[in-house]
């Protein structure tokens, strides 16, 4: 089964109280995150500072002692605010999240300057952890992979 990511951080940022003003004077917030088999997604707002932007995620499972970096891409049509765009994401994660704990930060690079959100210099944090698998159900028979052997 695939890894469980508890994310260590509300992981739906963007419906707390004051989340546009954030956006607003931060230039770039994380919205929300979802941990799926595939990996992590997630969506970031920036502020919409000029036409041409990109915004990624910078991610690491080992503590910042190497790291990767995918972009993420425009979601239309944008918030009805106006203001704002929406960005994408998924983090490709395998097996290896499993035991690890996961660390991003969000990039807006836009008109010369370049925005991040890290969770207020925390970074956002998920914890990885093996699925159990479902409790309950029949008990198993001891004997149920063994051989019968007619003669």
């Amino acid at each position: 089964p695939p890894p469980l990511l508890e994310p260590l951080f509300p992981p739906q940022p963007g419906a707390s109280p004051g989340f546009a003003e954030r956006v607003r004077q931060q230039k770039v917030r994380l919205e929300w995150v979802r941990a799926e088999p595939a990996g992590l997604r997630g969506a970031v707002r920036v502020l919409n500072l000029a036409y041409e932007k990109a915004v990624s995620v910078r991610y690491t499972l080992n503590r910042w002692a190497s790291c990767a970096e995918v972009p993420a891409a425009y979601q239309p049509p944008g918030p009805a605010d106006g203001l704002t765009d929406r960005f994408a994401f998924l983090l490709p994660l395998g097996a290896a999240a499993a035991e690890a704990t996961l660390e991003f930060a969000v990039r807006y690079r836009v008109a010369g300057a370049e925005y991040w959100d890290n969770n207020e210099g925390a970074n956002y944090r998920l914890r990885g952890r093996q699925r159990l698998p479902p409790a309950g159900g029949p008990p198993q028979d001891p004997d149920s992979t063994a051989w019968i052997h007619f003669i």
